[in-house]
Parts: C-alpha cells; sequence; structure tokens
C-alpha cells in the first residue's frame, strides 16, 4: 500500500495528476476491454477526458480535459460542488458510458462500482445478493456460499446470509453491497456518495470499516464525495474539480496516517483548506 506519510500541501495539476509517474507509451481501452495487467504502474488512467451532452451545434460541456492516475493500492476521494461532473467521470470509468474525446485505462479489468443507493435485490437474501455477484464472475456453484459468507464476515456481518433486505438497517444494507463489490475481485472499487444518505454515527462506523477493509485487502479506491472532511477523513490523495465544467483544480496529499477521526485536528484543519479552495471555484462558476 502507498505511504501515508506524505505531505498535505497542496499540489498545482500536472498533465496527469498521479501518486506514481508512469513511464513509456501504452495501449488505450475503454474500461474492461484489456486484460489485467499486473505491473501496471496506475490501477486507473484518464488521459485528457472530456464529456459532452446534448445535440450537436448545443452540446453542454460537462468533462473538460482531465487528466488523472491512481496508483495500486491508493485511496483517492474526488471532491467538487454538486453537478461539477464526479458522477458523470465515475460513470465513464465504471464503462457505463463513453467520454466524448480522450481515454480511460483500466489495466486490472472492469473496476466494481458502489452507488449511493444499495441497489440490493429485495427479493434475495443478503448472501444471496453476495452470490449472485460471484455467480456473474464465474465461481463455481458449490463454492458461492461460503465465499458469500467470507465477505460478509469481511464487511462485520457474520451470521447475515439468510437476512432478507427489508431486515437490514441501513448501514446494514451499504455493508451488503460494499461485501456485493468486493465480491467482484476487481483491483479498483469506485464508490459514488455511498455514506450521503445514511445519518451521522452510521457514517462515521462506515469509513472506519471502509477503511479497514482498504487496508486488508490493498484494493485501489476511487471515491466520490460532496462532503470535505468525508474526503480528507478517507484518502491519501484528495482531488479537487472545479465547478462545471469539471477540470482537475488543485490536489492535496494527505499526511496524516490512519486511522483518523472527523473530528480530528488535522483533519480539520486541511478541510478548512480544501473548503476554502472549493468555495472559490463556486464562486468562480458563479461570475460566468
Amino acid at each position: 500500500m502507498p505511504s501515508t506519510t506524505l505531505s498535505s500541501e497542496p499540489q498545482a495539476p500536472e498533465h496527469h495528476t498521479t501518486a506514481t509517474a508512469a513511464a513509456g507509451s501504452r495501449a488505450s481501452a475503454a474500461p474492461g476491454t484489456e486484460g489485467a495487467r499486473a505491473d501496471a504502474p496506475y490501477a486507473v488512467r484518464l488521459d485528457r477526458v472530456s464529456k459532452s451532452f446534448g445535440r450537436p451545434g448545443a452540446e453542454q460541456l460537462v468533462l473538460d480535459d482531465i487528466s488523472l492516475d491512481v496508483a495500486p493500492g491508493e485511496f483517492v476521494t474526488l471532491l467538487g460542488a454538486s453537478g461539477c461532473g464526479k458522477s458523470t467521470l465515475l460513470n465513464q470509468v465504471a464503462g457505463l458510458d463513453k467520454p466524448t474525446s480522450g481515454t480511460i485505462d483500466v489495466p486490472g479489468g472492469r473496476p466494481a462500482l458502489m452507488f449511493q443507493e444499495h441497489a440490493l435485490f429485495p427479493w434475495l437474501t443478503a448472501g444471496k445478493n453476495v452470490e449472485l455477484a460471484l455467480k456473474m464472475r464465474g465461481v463455481a456453484k458449490g463454492d458461492r456460499r461460503e465465499e458469500a459468507e467470507r465477505l460478509l464476515e469481511l464487511v462485520r456481518l457474520k451470521g447475515a446470509h439468510g437476512k432478507r433486505v427489508h431486515q437490514l438497517s441501513g448501514g446494514m444494507r451499504q455493508r451488503v453491497a460494499l461485501a456485493r463489490a468486493l465480491a467482484q475481485d476487481s483491483r479498483l472499487l469506485l464508490m459514488d456518495e455511498p455514506f450521503a444518505a445514511l445519518d451521522a454515527i452510521t457514517r462515521d462506523v462506515l469509513h472506519e470499516e471502509l477503511t479497514r477493509i482498504w487496508a486488508e485487502t490493498n484494493v485501489s479506491v476511487l471515491f466520490v464525495t460532496h462532503n470535505v472532511r468525508e474526503a480528507v477523513r478517507l484518502a491519501e490523495r484528495v482531488v479537487l474539480l472545479s465547478s462545471r465544467p469539471g477540470r482537475v483544480a488543485r490536489e492535496w496529499q494527505v499526511g496524516f496516517p490512519q486511522p483518523r477521526r472527523i473530528e480530528d485536528a488535522d483533519v480539520a484543519g486541511l478541510s478548512v483548506e480544501i473548503t476554502e479552495q472549493l468555495r472559490g471555484e463556486i464562486r468562480r462558476h458563479g461570475q460566468h
């Protein structure tokens, strides 16, 4: 896992904002279309990605010339005001949509995606929801139950295999959704504001669980949020997008180690600095 003893000083964005220096040429491809390349120096690379919506001649530019790398095992939070294109960018990486221009490379294959809503199938039990992802991955039928129970235990839901969705709290449902995402065995986990609908205490607990699971699995995480303190608490690196069109405006390496608390002085201090930058981006957007 990349070191967490990094500087918290802000860095101006480069052509590729990344925690590692990628050397040499590469073949570009849509997410999930290449075989796994274990020696790749990044878990995902966005190269000058732009996205527009609308009919020709009346397009609305949502993402503009974004270049960003996430290193293997790195936890990156993507932060910005509502409507800046964070979720649109995540959809591009997930392969749910294609950029208008630029390329996205995910060398480990198609990433796993976790939404704000749990999106569990209510007619299935918690375990069967996880087993469905295992089935789609090609895991043998005889092995699915044991693996689903292992993943539920990993997210602290031991014994919940037979519980129906309506029997689970909001936090428990998100744990099942996380277990289902992990069942895809991807080296890149995309998370689109997965805790936004939860109460503060449940969200705090799931922050702890997510950082524990990240440390245990060494998966790469690209986590979208509009909550500055959440971004700082979780990430090794915080990337700020400008207001629409979304561009990489600033980034910060988070220099204090895990575990962190959302009320820690270091978290609060860096959050204040990032919030000021975010306010500046919102003000600039309002002047256009």
